[in-house]
């Protein structure tokens, strides 16, 4: 798909409050996560109308997850340290694109469609 990026831009920064990541992105990056994040709300809510608006807002939020220091998060890494300023990740913190899609991308889905979708619940593994 064709995008819009000073369209894209505008409405990530009018809407968002995380868009740095984003907006400092060169054409490229913005294409990319504009298309993962349609290429994701597409499979993940088949069948319904996903509005550019969601794809936005999801694209900025992919934007912030991939960036340079959450992206080796994303890669697996615990830990780094750079002129003594360290970074340590959480296991529990390392989520798949699904896990990624905001309440609000879903509000505005179900507002297109008519539908009520949710987050659902997710277990996870606890320590008692």
């Amino acid at each position: 798909m064709e995008w819009d990026l000073l369209v894209a831009t505008e409405y990530i920064k009018l809407n968002t409050l995380d868009n740095e990541d984003f907006i400092d992105g060169d054409d490229t990056r913005k294409t990319a996560l504009l298309n993962v994040a349609s290429r994701t709300l597409t499979r993940k809510f088949s069948g319904l109308t996903i509005p550019n608006e969601a794809v936005y807002l999801f694209g900025a939020v992919l934007a912030s997850a991939y960036n340079d220091t959450n992206k080796l998060q994303q890669q697996g890494v615990a830990g780094f340290s750079i002129k003594g300023i360290s970074f340590t990740f959480k296991d529990w913190a390392k989520k798949g694109l699904d896990a990624l899609v905001p309440p609000e991308v879903i509000d505005i889905i179900n507002e297109e469609n008519g539908v009520e979708l949710s987050t659902g619940r997710v277990m996870k593994w606890t320590v008692l």
